[in-house]
């Protein structure tokens, strides 16, 4: 442990990739890469992968005929600027479900679906995103 944190050995696991099977890849790009800012990596006709535009961790979007909208995940993605990266993405057309909202465990959360109705959560917890939550 160092300042309270677990530290992972070198050889231990990170998570930084996640798959999301979608109806349609080339509208699911329109909303990771051109909405959220996801950087293409690359791409085919059923499949793409994208960076995210602050860290390391990716994103791939494979093609699959049995897409049950929204069922299944929910996928978190963290900014430090919430409420002007969500008045930004508001002006493009964003429809979200909840605007930035302190919530009762003290993160600030906003939420949207993507096109496939998969719920996406946009938030702010820094430092408290790796202690234990408490309810307000």
């Amino acid at each position: 442990m160092i300042g309270g944190f677990l530290v992972v050995p070198s050889d231990g696991v990170e998570f930084n990739h996640v798959m999301v099977y979608v109806s349609d890849v080339s509208k699911s790009l329109n909303f990771y890469q051109g909405l959220l800012g996801f950087d293409l990596l690359e791409k085919s006709e059923n499949y793409a992968r994208l960076k995210s535009p602050s860290g390391r961790s990716t994103i791939a979007l494979h093609r699959a005929d049995d897409v049950q909208a929204g069922k299944g995940i929910t996928l978190y993605f963290e900014t430090r600027n919430l409420d002007k990266f969500c008045n930004s993405l508001s002006r493009k057309g964003a429809n979200f479900t909840q605007m930035p909202k302190v919530m009762p465990w003290g993160w600030k959360h906003a939420y949207l679906s993507d096109p496939d109705g998969y719920t996406i959560s946009l938030y702010w917890a820094g430092p408290k995103r790796l202690k234990i939550s408490r309810q307000k």
